[in-house]
């Protein structure tokens, strides 16, 4: 597997723990509808919770979460509205995105953004 797919993985897991560790309750991991994909969905109370988590090693062209294009949130939120009528949710919802940052030493840092985009 190459190594940005290795990061990819372990930017995800650390940031559903991340979650976890928050409260949060997972309810599905790289949900698919047509070409677009959701990284985690979460539930805290009656919110749901649509993640997209961006992992980056090296903060040479940016921060991790300025990786989230105007097209990916479309696609995103594309996704999201299936969801949502597939399970006739009926509560609020809310679109984050959890920016994972490994360092070269494999210390994890995380920042949380809420509201990231509607």
């Amino acid at each position: 597997m190459a190594q940005h797919n290795d990061t990819g993985k372990q930017g995800e897991a650390a940031a559903l723990q991340y979650l976890q560790d928050k409260g949060y309750q997972l309810l599905e991991t790289n949900y698919r509808h047509q070409h677009a994909e959701i990284d985690l969905i979460v539930q805290r109370g009656k919110l749901l919770i649509f993640v997209e988590v961006k992992t980056r090693s090296n903060l040479s062209f940016g921060e991790p979460e300025t990786f989230v294009s105007y097209a990916k949130a479309q696609l995103v939120m594309r996704a999201a509205e299936h969801y949502i009528y597939a399970r006739d949710w009926q509560h609020d919802i809310r679109f984050d995105v959890v920016a994972v940052t490994i360092t070269p030493r494999g210390e994890v840092k995380i920042k949380h953004i809420e509201d990231a985009f509607c």
